[in-house]
């Protein structure tokens, strides 16, 4: 049995599509190449395909690797391995004034996103780990937008990051969220992961859940991970998942 949240009413169609077609403009206007896949997934079409089978999310292991479409998943992680070994002498310092840096550039890209499509909004800069992270805040309509599943937070995630990355150099790892949606959808994922859990060591048997995008995974992982079962992701592109183990 496949593991699923409960589903929650979808924003209407249109809302979705205008902001899909604002972000196309916003990173045409600043010289992003945005993939075709991010902007389709605002609408609601596809998933990001080519970004979602880069990561390397098996085991709990935390996502390392993005890659824009056409790229694949080895020439993700051979980009990151090179990154790292560039940063391995990073000071302290070094590495918050690179992470607030890369704060700044989204911000500034996602408030001229807000200017365009008349939108409010405030715009939260935080650093969290090894990744910058940034908040919309008090965006009531985008927040109907992003719908129950965060498709349009994805794809803003995804030209954010392509922003920085336009303006560095450099593949970012920055997080985004919208008032708190994935704070929010952690906690319930949290709670799915553990049911599952629950299950294989009842049951004795592996359990799948319902496919998942990278951060959704992850959450996955680390619950599985902490209650001391292995979990391994399975499928590709919109179909991949994550798959518990029964302890042996």
């Amino acid at each position: 049995m496949t593991l699923n949240p409960t589903d929650q009413p979808m924003p209407d169609e249109g809302e979705t599509t205008d902001a899909a077609a604002v972000a196309a403009e916003t990173a045409a206007a600043e010289g992003i190449a945005a993939p075709e896949a991010a902007i389709e997934d605002a609408t609601g079409q596809l998933p990001l395909e080519a970004a979602d089978d880069a990561r390397d999310d098996t085991e709990g292991e935390a996502e390392g690797a993005d890659v824009t479409e056409g790229g694949s998943a080895g020439d993700a992680e051979a980009a990151s391995e090179d990154e790292s070994a560039q940063r391995r002498g990073e000071s302290t310092e070094e590495r918050l004034a690179r992470l607030e840096e890369e704060g700044d550039i989204a911000a500034d890209f996602l408030e001229e996103l807000l200017d365009i499509a008349d939108l409010d909004g405030d715009i939260d800069i935080d650093v969290e780990g090894d990744r910058a992270s940034v908040e919309i805040r008090g965006a009531d309509q985008l927040a109907r937008m992003n719908g129950s599943k965060g498709e349009l937070l994805d794809a803003l995630q995804e030209l954010a990051r392509l922003a920085v990355q336009t303006r560095t150099g450099s593949r970012s790892r920055l997080m985004l969220d919208i008032g708190g949606f994935r704070a929010e959808h952690k906690s319930s994922l949290e709670v799915l992961a553990e049911e599952a859990v629950a299950q294989a060591k009842e049951g004795g048997a592996p359990v799948p859940l319902r496919p998942m995008n990278p951060f959704e995974r992850k959450v996955v992982h680390d619950v599985a991970k902490r209650e001391g079962l292995r979990s391994e992701s399975d499928g590709d592109g919109k179909d991949r998942h994550v798959v518990i183990y029964p302890t042996d």
